[in-house]
């Protein structure tokens, strides 16, 4: 049941709003091309954006000049996708309807020089095996030497301290309120207010940093760098998203492309 609960709840009307929720200006400038560096720097010109949302990474990736798929598990995220790329006159290498666990599958074994999961879109998953199940499917995806990139909520702080956010990078638009009305070890509710008074609610399991560290190292990715809020050095405490890394080995030997 969990594992459709995030088709659910994100309805036509909610999908419709996402992008005011998100602010993709306030974003832009939030990321001050994060991505774009990153890939860069690791000689990538091939991209997944595996949970697409409405386009905004996949969009952004594609203007600027990498050949940036679009991939998500909700029929209506990819059909908005579709709309804001024909809105913005932007040619998107594809954009598909696909589960985590069939990447490989869908799109080949060894597609992709990097892989992006971004948005806290990977806290969509309940189970311990379907996480695994997902990362070696991101793995074999995946070129050697390839990049995986996985954000999350600062899960960590927000279960021992209590929620709180600047909105500075993330969930940037103008009016639009996110916050978490159940909060607990195994679950997290987040509720999302719009000025109209409109409200819709996402619900996520809280994944601890190290936790996901250690399920990419297991599932094979050497190494994993974690950066919180853009920054390689940062105060676990104080940063409202983490940004984990991780790389495919070239080789055997494990060495990875970084």
């Amino acid at each position: 049941m969990q594992d459709d609960l995030y088709r659910r709840e994100y309805t036509k009307e909610f999908v419709s709003r996402w992008d005011d929720l998100i602010g993709w200006e306030g974003r832009r400038e939030g990321e001050n091309g994060f991505f774009e560096q990153l890939l860069e720097e690791n000689n990538c010109r091939s991209v997944a954006d595996v949970a697409a949302g409405t386009g905004y990474h996949a969009i952004t990736l594609a203007e600027a000049g990498f050949d940036a798929v679009a991939a998500d598990g909700s029929a209506n995220m990819i059909e908005q996708t579709k709309a804001n790329a024909e809105r913005l006159g932007v040619k998107l290498a594809g954009a598909k309807m696909c589960e985590w666990q069939n990447l490989d599958k869908t799109f080949g074994a060894e597609a992709f020089d990097a892989m992006v999961c971004l948005g806290n879109a990977f806290t969509h998953l309940f189970d311990h095996d379907e996480r695994v199940d997902a990362l070696k499917a991101m793995y074999r995806a995946l070129k050697p030497g390839g990049v995986l990139v996985i954000d999350q909520r600062n899960y960590d702080a927000m279960l021992e301290e209590g929620y709180s956010s600047k909105h500075k990078h993330y969930y940037t638009g103008d009016g639009v309120e996110a916050r978490p009305v159940e909060l607990s070890e195994d679950k997290v509710r987040f509720e999302y207010s719009y000025p109209d008074g409109a409200k819709h609610y996402l619900t996520m399991f809280p994944l601890r940093r190290e936790y996901l560290s250690g399920l990419m190292r297991e599932v094979g990715f050497r190494p994993v760098i974690c950066y919180g809020d853009f920054e390689e050095n940062f105060d676990a405490d104080d940063v409202d998203f983490f940004q984990q890394v991780a790389f495919k080995p070239k080789a055997a030997n494990g060495n990875g492309r970084h």
